[in-house]
Parts: structure tokens; sequence; C-alpha cells
């Protein structure tokens, strides 16, 4: 066997074996993951120029990295692009890549293990073959819609040749990533095999050459000319329902460029270059890169330290937390969940069977593994042997010091006591504690499975090693953990709240739900402020909404003070809305003469709450505030959060609305302080 081009700065390094294939290893170097920057695509470039010199019998693409192939391209290089000009050339220097990848007449194959997504995935399809692991860390997709674009390396044509435009449309429209059984079953790669068989079956493969199947007819029947325009529209539809074309371009940009140019593959190439070059420059486009790493900056946070947990006890058996419960036994953990009442324990485990077989779907064994994990515990034994006791009871301060009376003399050395509180300072609570330091804020948000934030609270007494082994824990589970200080509301409720407030004021004022929540919704909102608070539950918005008044000056509306308990939501079928089947009942005639004032008294609430914080310093810095904004109540990505939005759209414009605002309807829109560390 010989080595080619093996040095140390080198991403690539070729093998050549006595069967004559030629073995290519990226390996980014100083990096736990491989990335598809410019660099490397230049140096592969080169490698291939030299294969087409002298041809091996055969290539396979692998990579040296434990548990990745190729994350994608380098997102940190999008960055710097200014113009569509510069963007174009940037996606022409990987298309040239791919075309002369697919090109090479000996074969070609991509020998997958661990997490290929985007560039990488469009690299395995510029091969002849793909082939995978069956670990359950390898993941292949096209995620770039999640970045305000599409494939541009060639994704859009190659994936649908691969694997007919249905399957193709639907992974690339979701961004969703695939496990490699799932990929097969769409054809999108060629075989699945144990990770100990892989590069035998990718020798296999190389030198075998065998024909793939061509796709069923009806398959490519939906890629025909006459066939696509109507299955594009119902595409929109769908996406429509989801995103508008205003906020999030590059769906509908996708179905166009299939729609109009999928039956030339040639012109589908050079469309896609384009298409994404002008998607790639656009504020959708950098915000939702933004977004991107925010993301990577809290997963960050829980890095610091290790903190290895064999057993988590859960108290409280309601939704909250239940599905806390649920969610820690999935991520691997063995969990107790106690409750006094026997017959709401009964409840929780009866959720947690739906929880696991919704996460795990036809997989016996994990859904098996998972029921194993979780135990009913009505008498409490697991508080003697957790290294994380999780009390998620109702929102009362006395009724929480006296539980934690009761079970700290049984906790082993070591282990953390969290509060998921949503709005009670940990001060009010840790003063029965013998040893405060442990307690700690470990706030979920609802529904658990699907809110990826957990925020990490750090009370004045609260041990720093307690706080980062907190942060340890939510990213364990695999949330995104958010250190914030102790304070009324966080984070997320103190921001959320006043926006809440505003929109029950309209309506206490006789403006239609339907308008307020179309306003929100426009703005970009994932669901509208009246709706949120039915879904939430009218008596827990009245409860965090008065330990906020009290302390904040945030008066409530009339219609919260005098909440009926017949009335209180989604749960009893009437709230603002009433339900029908879970869906709220609205009437499409309602209307109102100034929607826009409505947007702008809803938006300003909120924005000027996120300045407040900012200028208490409730995070340590200020990008987490819009990532806790955005990750804990889906705060509409493509603006960038809260704060971003200020920056973009102008303080002083801002300013002018807000001033308005508050001559109209009063001094809670009078202008917080925390703006000027904006200008």
């Amino acid at each position: 066997m010989s080595v080619d081009n093996a040095n140390n700065e080198s991403n690539w390094n070729v093998e050549r074996d006595d069967n004559g294939i030629a073995w290519v290893h990226f390996d980014k170097p100083g990096a736990s993951a491989n990335l598809l920057s410019q660099a490397a695509i230049k140096e592969l470039d080169d490698i291939i120029k030299d294969f087409e010199k002298a041809l091996p019998r055969a290539v396979v693409i692998l990579s040296d990295k434990k548990d990745s192939f190729i994350f994608g391209a380098d997102i940190k290089e999008f960055t710097a692009l200014d113009n569509k000009e510069q963007a174009l050339a940037f996606m022409h220097k990987g298309h040239a890549l791919m075309d002369r990848l697919e090109a090479l007449t000996c074969p070609t194959v991509s020998m997958v293990h661990g997490l290929c997504f985007g560039g990488g995935t469009e690299l395995s399809l510029a091969c002849d073959y793909i082939i995978a692991s069956d670990d359950k860390k390898t993941k292949i997709g096209l995620p770039e819609i999640k970045l305000g674009i599409h494939p541009g390396y060639g994704g859009t044509a190659r994936s649908i040749e691969r694997c007919g435009p249905l399957a193709a449309m639907n992974i690339m429209l979701t961004g969703r990533a695939l496990s490699a059984r799932a990929a097969k079953k769409i054809k999108l790669i060629d075989e699945m095999v144990p990770l100990r068989q892989l590069k035998t079956a990718a020798e296999h493969y190389a030198l075998t050459t065998p024909e793939r199947k061509a796709l069923p007819f009806l398959t490519r029947l939906s890629n025909f000319s006459l066939v696509r325009p109507l299955i594009a529209s119902q595409m929109r539809k769908q996406v429509a329902s989801k995103a508008r074309e205003e906020h999030y371009p590059a769906p509908y940009s996708l179905i166009n460029l299939w729609q109009k140019y999928a039956g030339d593959k040639k012109v589908m190439l050079e469309k896609e270059a384009i298409a994404v070059a002008e998607l790639a420059t656009t504020d959708t486009a950098r915000n939702l890169v933004r977004v991107f790493f925010l993301q990577e900056q809290l997963k960050s946070q829980g890095k610091k330290i290790d903190f290895e947990v064999e057993h988590v006890h859960v108290i409280g058996g309601g939704i909250m937390g239940g599905d806390i419960a649920s969610w820690c036994a999935i991520q691997g953990h063995s969990v107790t969940v106690q409750d006094q009442d026997p017959e709401r324990l009964a409840q929780t485990m009866k959720r947690a069977q739906y929880s696991f077989k919704k996460k795990f779907k036809r997989d016996r064994r994990a859904i098996r593994d998972a029921n194993d994990r979780l135990m009913a515990d009505h008498r409490g034994a697991g508080v003697y042997r957790a290294d994380i006791i999780i009390e998620a009871i109702f929102e009362d301060a006395e009724v929480k010091r006296s539980l934690y009376e009761s079970i700290e003399p049984k906790m082993k050395p070591g282990a953390i006591l969290a509060t998921n509180t949503s709005s009670i300072k940990l001060e009010d609570l840790s003063s029965c504690l013998k040893n405060p330091g442990r307690l700690v804020g470990l706030h979920f948000f609802n529904p658990v499975a699907l809110m990826p934030l957990v925020e990490i609270i750090r009370g004045n007494e609260t041990d720093e090693k307690v706080v980062q082994q907190a942060l340890a824990f939510g990213k364990n589970i695999s949330k995104l953990p958010l250190a914030v200080k102790s304070s009324p509301g966080f984070l997320v409720n103190r921001i959320l709240m006043p926006y809440i407030l505003e929109a029950v004021t309209m309506v206490d004022e006789g403006i239609a739900p339907e308008v307020i929540d179309k306003a929100a919704l426009k703005y970009g909102m994932p669901m509208g402020p009246i709706e949120l608070a039915d879904t939430v539950g009218l008596d827990i918005c009245k409860s965090v909404a008065n330990i906020l008044s009290t302390a904040l000056d945030m008066p409530l509306p009339d219609n919260l003070k005098e909440l009926s308990d017949k009335k209180l939501g989604k749960k009893t079928g009437e709230g603002f809305y009433k339900y029908k089947e879970g869906k709220p009942i609205r009437d499409k005639s309602a209307s109102y003469s100034n929607p826009q004032e409505v947007q702008d008294r809803l938006v300003l609430r909120l924005l000027n709450e996120a300045t407040a914080c900012l200028r208490e310093g409730i995070v340590d810095e200020q990008d987490l505030i819009d990532a806790g904004v955005i990750f804990g109540t889906g705060f509409a990505p493509f603006r960038g959060g809260p704060l971003e939005y200020i920056r973009s759209t102008g303080v002083d414009e801002l300013s002018q609305t807000l001033d308005s605002l508050k001559a109209k309807f009063g001094d809670r829109f009078e202008k917080d302080e925390g703006w000027s560390k904006l200008s």
C-alpha cells in the first residue's frame, strides 16, 4: 500500500492499496469534525485532477474522525459573503469539485460513518455508490433549509436523480436527518452494513460495481414536466402552512427550481448555484446562520465540566414533571418519578408510553429499554440514590420549602437539588436548606420534548460547581442549557409575559383574539399570544403574572383577574377561544382598523423587556438574550432575536414607535434605559 500527499497540514491524504483502490481520507487538522471548507474543496479538487491523469481502479472517500463523516460546509465562510457575486463564485467552486468527482471514469464510493450533512451528503451524491454504517450515530441529511438556503453543491438535482423527487424534496424541505435505515429505504444510499463490515462493503462495491436498479415508474412519473406543477402547488401549500415566503424564501426557491428545471440536470445545477447565491446574502439567511451559532454557543455552556449522572429522581407526576422524567429516560438515564397521588402517577406512566412510542416509532427494543429505565416511585425511594433530584410541583414557595426540608437529609453527598420553578426566585426557596449551595434552577419549557431550551438558574447562594454540573446535565439530555441569574421570571418568562399581557389587555379593549394572533403570526411568531396563553393555561399565566406584577410593576388585565375556573384555556375546552378536538374555533370575519398598531404593541412590549434584561445582566452575554428568547419561545428565528432585530431595524426608529405608544397607552411603554446599550 502506498500513501500520497500525507502531511500534517493537509485535510486529505490518499492511500493506494494492492487492488488499485485509492482510499481518500478526510481528516481536518485540529478539529473534532470535518468541514467542507473552501480549502478542503480545493485540496480534493487537486487530488481528483491527479486521478484524471493516473486513473486508479476505484476511489473510496472516507473520514478519519471517530463519529463524523463530513458535518457540512464551513458555515463561518458564509458569513463573509457580502454580495451575490461573491456567493456565486463560492458556489461554483463546490460545483466544480462535485462535477469533476461525478465525471471520474472509475467507480467512486462514499463510505459513511457518523454525521453526514449538507456538503458531505452532496459530496456523497456525486459518487457512484454510498455505503453507510448502521450505527445509531450515522445520520444523513440535507439541512441547508434551516440556514435560509437549500443544497447548493449539486444536491438538489442529484438527490432527486437518486431517490426520486418526492422523497428528495421531502428531506430537503424539512432538513431532517435520516438514520442509515431510513436513507436506505428511500434509496438515498445503496447499502447499510454493521460498522465492522463497512470497509469490506465499500471495497466490494468499488471492485464489483453492481448495477443500480432504476427507480419505479410511478416514482419517475412525478418528475415529468406535466406533473411537476401540480405536485409543486401542493408542496407550496404545505410549506405555507408553516412558513411565509416573505419570512423564509428558501423552500419556495427550492420548489420553483424543481418545477422549472428538473427536466434538464445540467440546467438545474446551473440554476441551483444562482438560487443559493441569491438566498445566501438575504437577511433571513444571515439571521438563521446567526441562530445556528447561538445554538452552538448554548451547547458550549454545558462542556466546561463532566457530570456523570447515573440516576435522576423527579418529584411531581403532573404533565411537566412526568414529561421531564420520560425525557430523561429517553436520553438514557435511570429515572424514578414520585407523586403523592398514585392515580396521577399511573397517568404519568401511561403518558410516558406515548412519548416513548412517538420518539422511537417502531423500534421495540428502544421502547422496551426506555420503559425499563423509568420507574414509578410513590414512596420516594429514589431520593436516596439520585445524583440529581428535579422538583416539579406546583408554584407555591411554602410547599416547595417544606418538601426540601423533608428530602435534604435523605440526599446523598454531592447530589444536586434542582427546581423547575418558572418564576419564583431561588433565594425565596433555599433559606430552608442546610446546604443552600446545592439548589439550582432547572427550568424546562412546555412541551418538554419539543422545546430545546432549559434555563439553569443561578441563585445568590448556588455553588458555581453546581451551576456547571446543571449546565452539563442540560447538554447531556440533549437540551440547550442557558445560565440565568435568579430574578423574577428569570429570562424567558420575564420577556414573554409583557407580550402576553399586552395581548390580553387588547382583548379587554374589545379587539378580537383572531386579530391579535394574526398580527403576531405576520411578524413571524410560531403561535399567536392569545392561543399561546390558552395553551399554557390561563391559571398558570395568572400565577406567573402575579409574581411578576408584584416584582416588576406589571399590572394584570381585568380578564385575568376575574378568571373563571371553567375557562382556563385549551385544557378545559374554553379560554379566550373555544376548542374543538384541541383546535381553536376562530371567527374568520374578525377585523380591526389598525392591525399594524396591534403588532407594534405586542412586539415593543417584548423588545422593551429584553432591553431591561440586558441592563440588569440577567445573562452573561448580550447574544444569550437572543438565544434564550428564540429557543425558549420560538421568537421569529429569521429576525435573529429581539436585540438583533432592534439593531437591524434601528434604535431610533423603534424608539419613536415606543414613544408614540407611550403617549397613547401609558407608562407601560416607557422606554427602558437598556436601549442605550444598543445604540
